[in-house]
């Protein structure tokens, strides 16, 4: 439960320190004194959105500090969940709202983010105020109502758990059926990439290998060409040098005969001739490696294959084998797509029948939740003074939605015999406030939240009605501890715990303190709630009477 709240620059409250006890407690004051600052300051140490006006005028931060003992296992678990715990079996809770926007949270002196704060609050304390009463203006927030009644949670989480996996299929399937026939379009050019890259079948770096042969297989054609002419200078052209040389040889032999120093040069001149004839036989075969012609346009027209379905898929060689590879690839892809959407979409056809027949089985269990929620809702309303007053629960079935395939509208009936309409049509303010706490207190008994708060339940009720709310908290207060800021001595009669807010001005400020009654202060601040600034003895004894006689009702 919450056993104190501190509180300092928050509004007009400069500092309070709130203990608040087990059971009922009441906070009562003149209108305008501060009262919901409470529930502001509450809200924030909680999580909840903050804005920086809420900071004292010409103070830097807002504190507020929350002091929770014992500790639940929701709380505990939270805790655990965020990587923190306490030994203790206490919780402090701060919010700190900066003046320029910012805003810090701790637990227990640690730093913790809004969203720890926010969690916890779920397992520490519900609040109602008047604008929770449009829950019931809401129809679409009825059937959260009614599973919030059910104590057992496991068949709708079992639903949930399914209906998620069942989208996540979907999604799947979605994603695979769209753009069909462009997937179509890419098969038949991946097929066409790996026939073409397949047949070629490029080789490592083979674009520059075939490159270089060709250099080479061209620089050996014009070698050729040269060595053949030299070679017909030489040897074998039709006045090459050999033969020349060979007719020199005849004259110089016949000189030699009359000549004897011819002799000589006769030799010489033969011997020139046969080095002119081995230089002719190692110039030709110097161009032996040559390529023959159907060699050379075999290697030719493997450059020019490889060299354009290169140039067609911007790349090189080995970005040609790496292409065919990673067209195999996709291509396998796509085919396993298809195969895994004829699976999924046999999953998807599982999974919406085990889905359908949970949301069936969901609709007999709400059902049958139904026809005991209402009953117990009039038993509720019977007692908060609406005995006419009946609820009942229109359960319509639709499409699959996450919560089943139900929807759920309350309706009621004023008086007997009236057909059952929307809430909005015939419930007035305060009807709207008794039925909200008639729901609270059916869900309360239900719910393992500690406390509940509530803020100004009684708007727009007096009387009968407002004693039977006041009983009623009281009632609730012996399993939860509750909260409530009232304007009504019917409810703070009821309370075991009376809280003043007071608010006090000067010339140059306003501060709200907040003050534990004792009996002798209960007593007249009974008194003014009853009759405002009438303080006779007669009001007294009346506010005492009155005091004295919820007390005893409920000890």
């Amino acid at each position: 439960m919450l056993k104190e709240l501190s509180i300092e620059n928050l509004a007009v409250i400069e500092s309070a320190d709130i203990p608040l006890a087990e059971g009922f407690n009441a906070f009562t004051g003149e209108t305008g004194a501060g009262k919901s600052i409470l529930i502001h300051g509450i809200q924030a140490v909680l999580g909840q959105r903050t804005s920086r006006d809420i900071v004292r005028t010409g103070c830097k931060r807002a504190t507020v500090t929350a002091v929770f003992s014992p500790v639940s296992e929701a709380a505990h678990a939270v805790l655990a969940e965020f990587g923190q715990d306490t030994e203790d079996d206490e919780l402090f809770l701060t919010r700190e709202i900066s003046a320029d926007g910012g805003s810090t949270g701790r637990v227990n002196g640690r730093a913790a983010p809004a969203a720890l704060l926010r969690a916890l609050g779920e397992t520490l304390v519900n609040i109602h105020g008047q604008h929770d009463n449009q829950i019931l203006l809401r129809p679409e927030r009825h059937l959260e109502v009614l599973d919030r009644f059910g104590d057992d949670t496991t068949l709708l989480d079992t639903y949930k758990k399914e209906f998620s996996e069942l989208q996540a299929v979907a999604r799947t399937l979605t994603r695979l059926r769209k753009n069909e026939q462009e997937k179509l379009l890419r098969l038949k050019e991946l097929q066409g990439i790996i026939e073409e890259l397949g047949a070629l079948d490029p080789q490592p770096q083979e674009d520059v290998i075939l490159d270089e042969q060709f250099r080479t297989a061209s620089r050996a054609e014009e070698s050729a060409e040269l060595a053949g002419m030299l070679s017909r200078m030489l040897t074998d052209g039709e006045e090459n040098i050999s033969d020349a040389l060979a007719a020199a040889c005849d004259q110089l032999s016949r000189l030699a005969d009359s000549e004897p120093d011819a002799e000589p040069l006769l030799g010489r001149l033969r011997a020139l001739n046969i080095e002119l004839r081995d230089i002719s036989d190692e110039i030709g075969a110097l161009t032996d490696g040559q390529l023959s012609p159907a060699e050379f346009d075999a290697l030719n027209k493997r450059r020019n294959e490889i060299n354009t379905a290169a140039l067609r898929y911007h790349t090189d060689a080995d970005g040609l084998r790496e292409l065919y590879q990673q067209s195999l690839r996709e291509l396998e892809a796509i085919e396993t797509d298809a195969d895994r959407l004829r699976t999924l979409t046999q999953e998807r056809a599982d999974r919406l029948h085990r889905v359908t027949e949970l949301a069936k089985q969901l609709t007999a269990h709400r059902q049958r939740l139904a026809e005991e929620f209402s009953r117990r809702v009039g038993e509720e309303l019977s007692f908060l003074n609406m005995p006419r007053v009946k609820l009942s629960v229109n359960l319509t079935q639709g499409k699959l939605t996450p919560s089943g395939m139900d929807s759920a509208e309350f309706l009621i009936s004023a008086n007997p015999g009236e057909p059952p309409k929307p809430i909005a049509q015939i419930a007035s303010g305060g009807e709207l406030s008794r039925m909200m706490l008639a729901l609270k207190a059916v869900l309360a008994e239900r719910d393992d939240i500690p406390t509940l708060i509530f803020d100004e339940i009684d708007t727009g009720v007096s009387g009968r009605a407002a004693q039977k709310i006041g009983l009623k908290l009281r009632a609730l207060s012996q399993h939860h501890q509750v909260i409530c800021v009232t304007h009504l001595a019917q409810l703070a009669t009821q309370a075991n715990h009376h809280l003043l807010i007071e608010k006090h001005s000067t010339e140059t400020e306003t501060r709200t303190e907040v003050t534990v009654l004792d009996r002798e202060q209960r007593i007249k601040e009974i008194a003014r709630i009853m009759g405002g600034d009438d303080d006779s003895a007669l009001l007294l004894q009346t506010a005492e009477a009155a005091l004295d006689s919820a007390q005893d009702t409920v000890s």
